[in-house]
């Protein structure tokens, strides 16, 4: 018998690859799809391209359904018909920044959302049936108590995201604990790769330095470069998560490197892989990033781009997820993943550009 697993945000990054890793396990996957007037599957169309286009007789990799964390209804009608073993839960309003405008909405589909994929289980008896992984996030440490972050330290949210997220986080180890439900948080730090979304600063850089290079564009705006993260490469952060469902017993993890990076460094590097060597002149909003052989500013700060309360470091301590799960979060090294989202947007630019000049 095949394991069935239910991927919620499944068209996301994470969902993506989470979806090819369990296709490769052996699973039937299923994802849950939100109704939109146009496509936004691109990350995974090679999983169900094929079989849904040419409509071809033969197993569907991936079985795509409509729902939205903001309608039980739909989320108790897909559980019933999918009867799941596991259940992935990706999907939320996940950028920071957009959560200060939204955050009525935010709070519906990360806080609430959360409690209506747990209840709906409940609620069809498949309680003892369907484990459940929360995507849990390093924003619940927000401004830390104590470097590095583990299992065990203080959360302090600092936007409405993170203030969501920590609802999910409790609500499911409420779950787990009134009613014997295996139902985990796995809390990731900060994870990149080639499918990150354009709007998120590690892309918002890849892509710029691909575009730079290539004469398409004169300059990158960014806000705090002085920002320090823990990056991992989502690929390998899709693994954990599995191996976290399939541990004896239901527990919480901190999914990381263990490594601190600032803004200014992933873009030093992304730079330099282009072959553009930058030199940092100036401070604070005045900081700029010089094009050493040319002399020409090519990276400047906007002030717009600050968040109202700022993060300023996250650094994950993952000796849990090593120790227990016998995980290894630096098998893709930093400067591997910047170089993996690199090589993949000089090409995604490349083509880009040649079908706007409709070569």
């Amino acid at each position: 018998m095949k394991k069935v697993a239910l991927i919620t945000g499944i068209t996301g990054q994470d969902g993506s690859f989470l979806a090819e890793f369990l296709i490769e396990k052996g699973y039937e996957v299923h994802g849950i799809l939100r109704r939109s007037s146009s496509f936004n599957t691109a990350r995974i169309e090679h999983l169900y391209l094929d079989e849904w286009v040419r409509d071809m007789k033969q197993d569907r990799l991936i079985n795509l359904h409509y729902g939205d964390m903001t309608d039980s209804s739909s989320l108790i009608r897909i559980i019933q018909l999918v009867q799941p073993d596991e259940i992935y839960n990706l999907a939320a309003q996940s950028h920071v920044k957009v959560s200060f405008d939204v955050p009525e909405y935010t709070a519906e589909a990360d806080a609430v959302g959360t409690l209506r994929m747990l209840e709906a289980v409940r609620i069809l008896g498949l309680e003892k049936r369907t484990k459940i992984y929360q995507a849990s996030t390093s924003e619940l440490f927000g401004k830390v108590q104590e470097v590095p972050q583990k299992e065990t330290t203080p959360f302090y949210p600092r936007s409405p995201y993170g203030v969501a997220k920590q609802y999910g986080f409790w609500i499911t180890k409420n779950y787990r604990e009134s009613y014997d439900m295996f139902t985990v948080n796995g809390i990731l730090f900060n994870h990149e790769s080639e499918r990150r979304g354009e709007t998120f600063v590690t892309r918002k850089i890849t892509i710029a330095a691909a575009r730079i290079a290539q004469g398409l564009q004169n300059k990158l705006y960014l806000g705090n470069l002085d920002a320090r993260r823990d990056w991992g490469y989502a690929k390998d952060y899709v693994e954990c998560m599995w191996l976290i469902l399939q541990y004896d017993v239901p527990e919480d993890f901190v999914i990381a490197t263990g490594e601190m990076h600032t803004v200014r460094e992933f873009a030093t590097l992304a730079f330099k892989e282009v072959g553009i060597e930058l030199r940092w002149e100036g401070a604070g909003v005045n900081e700029k990033g010089i094009d050493v052989k040319t002399g020409k500013v090519l990276v400047e700060v906007d002030a717009k781009y600050f968040r109202p309360s700022e993060v300023e470091q996250l650094l994950g301590d993952p000796t849990k997820a090593k120790t227990l799960l016998g995980w290894n979060p630096t098998k893709t090294s930093f400067s591997e993943l910047v170089k993996i989202m690199i090589r993949h947007d000089v090409k995604f630019v490349k083509k880009l550009h040649q079908k706007e000049v409709g070569e």
